[in-house]
């Protein structure tokens, strides 16, 4: 499978199928705590990056097999932005059309000032934005945009979403120590959630290998701080739990390449979702899979990552 891989475990969603329709890394954002790298270049044409129908028939076909109990959510996402995809509504409706369950859309939120994203999101069940800055200077720092979704901009979206929006709006916010973290920071990040009003506020730190080194996650006196700034509706995410649906692979390389391309995972996590295979072959393909310059080995946090070779993470390409 091309575009549909899972079901994975999700911090928010427990088994989520997800859906990926654009290219690594397709993003107008360059976030330093991004755990597929640093965008290169960072981009905002929306456009089909893969042709709608080839999208389309790989999700039938896993729906047509799927059973529904496994799955809690059906989710777009992105090896970047996924809104970037100019047919996103058009895939939305037609996975509604297909199946019951529920449709979420992860998404940074940047292009929510565009009329027609807005329009294309409508028919999701859950929309989850992010908005990790509350000003236009750590905004720039912090998430790095396109300059084309600028804050004003991309506050202005948010808002406008919400005011057309009847499904849940649950807003991420990625805490990072010393820069998203202090009194000040918080306080501009509720003011922003004070007038968009989302449903629920989730608190995120950085689990995976961040793309800037420096980047660490909040003490907990940082989260605590967080969770009182920001108000009642916040809450921190539980880490992942759950099972990845691997039994369309065959052979343990396109199974090893199919998880660190979306989600970089230590040995230890690798070799625990591949148990299907034995730890000599899991390590021996991972081994081939370095000499041959499909994956590279990340360290953050003092522990060894696994990503894919075409991740770019600055201090270790």
């Amino acid at each position: 499978m091309q575009f549909v891989f899972g079901p994975v475990p999700s911090r928010r969603l427990g088994q989520s199928l997800g859906i990926d329709p654009v290219p690594l890394k397709t993003c107008n954002w360059n976030c330093v705590y991004c755990q597929l790298g640093r965008t290169r270049p960072v981009t905002n044409a929306r456009k089909d990056y893969f042709p709608p129908e080839d999208i389309l028939a790989e999700i039938q076909q896993t729906l047509d097999t799927l059973d529904p109990a496994d799955v809690d959510w059906i989710t777009f996402l992105g090896s970047g932005e996924p809104s970037l995809y100019a047919s996103l509504g058009d895939l939305i409706r037609a996975v509604k059309e297909s199946t019951d369950i529920p449709v979420a859309v992860i998404t940074n939120g940047s292009l929510l000032y565009l009329p027609g994203v807005r329009q294309s999101l409508l028919p999701a069940d859950a929309i989850m934005p992010s908005l990790d800055a509350g000003t236009a200077d750590l905004y720039r720092k912090l998430n790095r945009p396109h300059p084309a979704v600028y804050f004003e901009r991309y506050i202005e979206g948010l808002s406008a979403f919400r005011a057309a929006y009847s499904g849940k709006l649950w807003i991420e916010v990625m805490l990072i120590r010393d820069l998203n973290d202090t009194e000040s920071a918080l306080r501009a990040i509720a003011a922003h959630l004070d007038t968009i009003q989302p449903d629920e506020v989730h608190l995120s730190t950085p689990t995976r290998p961040p793309a800037e080194p420096w980047v660490q996650p909040p003490d907990e006196e940082g989260m605590l701080r967080a969770r009182a700034i920001l108000g009642s509706k916040a809450q921190v995410l539980a880490p992942i739990e759950g099972w990845f649906d691997l039994g369309e692979y065959l052979n343990v390389v396109d199974a090893i390449i199919a998880i660190i391309t979306r989600h970089p995972m230590t040995e230890a996590e690798l070799l625990q979702t591949l148990d299907r295979w034995t730890t000599g072959e899991v390590t021996t393909s991972l081994q081939e899979l370095t000499a041959s310059g499909r994956a590279q080995v990340v360290e953050r946090y003092g522990t060894h990552f696994w990503s894919a070779a075409p991740a770019f993470y600055p201090d270790k390409n």
